[in-house]
């Protein structure tokens, strides 16, 4: 993937930018993981030493390449400090089916920041990774969370489990879905180079 490949894949909002990642984000990124993040999150640990941060972003490009995933870094458009992650990757069980995972650093919860990313990534996923339908899996008590799976058009499935890697453990989670829209118009956004479709076809 060229640079002017990865640019068609960037995707802007008023504030902010999300783009895929680079291994120089790993610093950045481990430096915003905390336990407070952690503890809401499947598969990032609490302690993320920048070379892992590395390995993991590494993973997630070559997913992104290998058209598995759409790892994303939230970044403010205005600087490019990076804010927080939104990613989607295939289900093993269902390939036409995506599984959401979004965080945001401590310092920049309460802006408002995912409730405008969050729109624009999955306008992206369905547009560029062609799936069918987007789930995400909640902390049941994580009201944050939820509002903004519903600001997305989700809705709950109900309760089930999910493994996490990052305790090591199965945990209960509320599954929500959303199923790719055909008549729907989604958020529009700015995408590098050209514009998404008002609607996926």
């Amino acid at each position: 993937m060229n640079a002017s490949e990865e640019q068609r894949r960037d995707v802007c909002t008023e504030r902010l930018c999300l783009r895929l990642p680079f291994s120089e984000d790993a610093a950045a990124l481990a430096g915003l993981m905390g336990p407070d993040i952690s503890a809401r999150l499947a598969s990032w640990p609490v302690h993320l030493a920048p070379e892992a941060a590395a390995a993991r972003l590494g993973e997630a490009r070559a997913a992104a390449m290998a058209g598995l995933a759409l790892p994303l870094v939230i970044t403010r458009r205005d600087g490019g400090e990076i804010v927080g992650w939104i990613s989607a990757a295939r289900s093993e069980a269902d390939r036409n089916r995506a599984v959401l995972t979004y965080w945001l650093g401590d310092r920049f919860q309460r802006e408002g920041l995912m409730r405008e990313a969050a729109p624009a990534a999955l306008a992206a996923i369905f547009s560029q990774m062609g799936v069918s339908e987007v789930r995400a899996a909640v902390q049941p008590d994580n009201a944050a969370s939820r509002a903004v799976l519903r600001g997305l058009g989700m809705r709950p499935l109900g309760l089930g489990h999910i493994w996490c890697a990052a305790r090591g453990r199965e945990e209960q989670c509320e599954w929500w879905t959303v199923l790719r829209p055909i008549e729907t118009i989604l958020p529009q956004t700015d995408v590098a180079g050209d514009s998404l479709p008002a609607a996926a076809g």
